[in-house]
């Protein structure tokens, strides 16, 4: 969850550090109103928001990650490379408060009710986020689809559309 967060394998150990430190001073407080794994995703993500504000105040340039390796399975690992790296990026660009449930929810498949409940919100707010991420996401991601296509997505995807009114009454 934090490294999906986080995006940065540093920043995530980091940020996952703090949540155990804050789950064992805070551990005589659980009230078992939920399961400890709940809990323990509620402390990590804040630990993990505390992290983005923190680096937003102070913005850094990333490290180059490790050289690129020829691969070694036959398939197109490149093109897979490619394709992750546009819906990182993609996800990247989304909100915090959209990010955060559609990797609980389509990344890491929990279900809306334990979305709500690790990031404490409602299941209404959990949906409506997930809903508003997805439209962006098809957005970003529509090149993905169909690469010939040079918008194939509509700007306003996702948006329903103006109701007409009815006429005779």
């Amino acid at each position: 969850m934090a490294l999906r967060t986080l995006r940065d394998p540093e920043e995530a150990a980091d940020a996952l550090q703090e949540a155990f430190i804050s789950a064992f001073r805070a551990a005589a407080s659980f009230r078992a109103e939920s399961q400890v794994s709940t809990w323990l995703h509620r402390i990590v993500v804040n630990a993990c928001l505390d992290r983005v504000r923190r680096r937003q105040a102070r913005p850094t340039v990333p490290m180059p990650e490790e050289p690129h390796r020829e691969p070694v399975a036959p398939r197109d690992v490149m093109d897979e490379r490619v394709t992750s790296l546009a819906v990182q990026d993609a996800l990247a660009e989304l909100p915090e408060e959209q990010r955060a449930p559609i990797i609980l929810v389509d990344v890491q498949g929990y279900s809306v009710a334990e979305s709500a409940q690790i990031l404490g919100i409602a299941e209404g707010t959990v949906k409506s986020r997930c809903a508003r991420g997805r439209a962006k996401l098809a957005k970003l991601l529509g090149h993905l689809r169909n690469p010939d296509a040079s918008a194939n997505v509509s700007p306003d995807a996702g948006a329903m559309a103006p109701r007409r009114p009815r006429e005779g009454r």
